[in-house]
C-alpha cells in the first residue's frame, strides 16, 4: 500500500542466495531500477555537471539537500519555477532530505570531526537550538535565523516537489552519552510521526521514506523499525550513526535489514561507495547516496570497473596515451587519455573536473547495472 497511486516498488526478482533483490521504483518522473546509485546534488546541481548531462549518463535518481536550497534560493523561488524538476531541468526522479543532518554536521562538524571530538559541539552559534518544536539555524550567507520544524521541513519539501521526501530527524555522532541518545531517539521519532501527518494531509504525488535511528544500539534500532513500520511509510531509510569502523556499520546493517518490510524498498543514507555496496546489496539495501564518487573525482581518483582507482595526477600518466579506463564507454574514456586529464588537472582546469566526474558517475551507474545482473543470475 502506498499513500500515492504514482508511486509503487514491485520486486522483479529474489536472490536465492541472499536478501539482495532486483526491484523497480516507480515514481511520477519515471522508474529507478534497484539496486541502484544515488548521486548527490547538495545544491540541486552534481558538482561540475548540469541537469542534461546527469540525464544522458542516465542517473536515475539524485539526492537534493532541502536546508541548502532554504538559504538559498530558497524554497519558494523553486515553487515559483514549478518546482525542483522544472527549475534544474531534470525530468527524472528526485529526492530530498530534511534538513536534518545539517543539525549534526553544523553542530558537530561532520562525521570525521565527531569521531575525534567524541561528540562534543563546537563552538559556533550556526545551529542556535534543538527543542521538542524543532530546530533553529542561522543562515551560513547571512545570519538570518532559520526555523525548521518536522512541519516546516515537509512543507518545504512540497515546495520542492522532489518524487521522494524525508521527515526531520536529527543524526546524533557516534560518541554520545546514553541519556542524551534516549532523549533525541525519542525526539526524532515523535518528529517523523509529525512530518507524516503532515504529508498525508497533502501528499501530491510524493513519497516518503522513514529514517530508522539508534546510533550504533541494536535495542533502539529495533525500537525504531517497531515504532516506524506501525506508520504506512513508502519506504524505509537506514540513518544515523552506523559505527565508527566498516566492521562495526557492515554488523549493525545486518542487524537491522532483516527487520525491514521486505515489500518496501530500503535506502542507506549517505553512504555510497564500492566496498559498502557490495556488503549492502546482499543485506537487501535497494538504494544507496553518496557524494564520494563526484568528490573523489574533484581530487583525481577516477573509478575503474576492476575495482581499482587511478590517480590522476601520478606522474605515470603524464605520458600515458590511453584511456582512463579501457573497459568504460563512457564520454571521457571514449575521447580522452589519462595523459590530457593528467595535464588538465595539473594546470587546474575545470573541464578536467568534469570529465573526471563524468567518468565517475558513470562507472556507478554501469556497476550498477553489473550488480542486478549478477542478482538476476542468483549470483549474489
Amino acid at each position: 500500500m502506498t499513500l500515492s497511486p504514482t508511486f509503487s516498488f514491485n520486486i522483479v526478482h529474489q536472490s536465492k542466495r541472499s536478501r539482495a533483490r532486483v526491484g523497480q521504483i516507480v515514481t511520477p518522473h519515471g522508474v529507478i531500477d534497484t539496486p541502484n546509485f544515488v548521486a548527490v546534488g547538495t545544491n540541486a546541481t552534481l558538482k561540475a555537471l548540469d541537469s542534461l548531462t546527469v540525464t544522458q549518463l542516465g542517473l536515475q535518481l539524485m539526492f537534493c539537500n532541502t536546508y541548502h536550497l532554504m538559504v538559498q534560493p530558497g524554497t519558494n523561488i523553486v515553487k515559483k519555477a514549478g518546482g525542483l524538476h522544472r527549475f534544474i531541468g531534470r525530468t527524472l526522479p528526485l529526492i530530498t532530505d530534511s534538513g536534518g543532518f545539517q543539525v549534526f554536521s553544523l553542530a558537530y562538524g561532520g562525521v570525521h570531526n565527531e569521531l575525534k571530538s567524541k561528540g562534543k559541539r563546537q563552538t559556533n552559534n550556526t545551529v542556535m537550538s534543538v527543542t521538542e518544536e524543532g530546530v533553529i539555524f542561522r543562515s551560513y550567507r547571512d545570519g538570518t535565523p532559520i526555523v525548521l520544524t518536522p512541519e516546516s521541513s515537509i512543507l518545504a519539501q512540497k515546495d520542492l516537489g522532489a518524487d521522494i521526501i524525508i521527515p526531520l530527524d536529527e543524526l546524533l555522532p557516534y560518541h554520545i552519552d546514553a541519556q542524551a541518545l534516549e532523549a533525541s531517539f525519542n525526539r526524532t521519532h515523535r518528529w517523523q510521526k509529525r512530518s507524516f501527518q503532515t504529508h498525508v494531509s497533502d501528499p501530491a504525488g510524493q513519497a516518503m521514506y522513514a529514517v530508522i535511528h539508534g546510533n550504533v544500539n541494536k535495542e533502539l534500532r529495533k525500537a525504531s523499525c517497531d515504532f516506524l513500520t506501525k506508520l504506512d511509510f513508502d519506504g524505509f531509510a537506514i540513518g544515523g550513526s552506523l559505527g565508527k569502523t566498516k566492521e562495526e556499520m557492515f554488523d549493525l546493517l545486518a542487524f537491522i535489514a532483516p527487520l525491514l518490510p521486505t515489500q518496501k524498498p530500503n535506502h542507506l543514507l549517505g553512504i555510497g561507495d564500492m566496498n559498502s555496496i557490495d556488503i549492502g546489496i546482499p543485506l537487501g539495501i535497494d538504494t544507496f547516496d553518496s557524494s564520494y564518487p563526484t568528490r573523489c573525482a574533484r581530487h583525481g581518483l577516477l573509478f575503474t570497473l576492476q575495482g581499482h582507482t587511478i590517480k590522476v595526477l601520478s606522474s605515470a600518466n603524464r605520458d600515458d596515451f590511453t584511456p582512463p579506463d579501457p573497459l568504460c564507454r563512457c564520454f571521457t574514456c571514449t575521447n580522452y587519455s589519462r595523459a590530457y586529464l593528467h595535464h588538465l588537472f595539473k594546470a587546474h582546469e575545470m573541464t578536467g573536473y568534469t570529465l573526471a566526474t563524468i567518468h565517475n558517475v558513470h562507472t556507478m551507474i554501469t556497476l550498477m547495472q553489473l550488480y542486478r545482473e549478477k542478482i538476476l543470475n542468483d549470483e549474489i
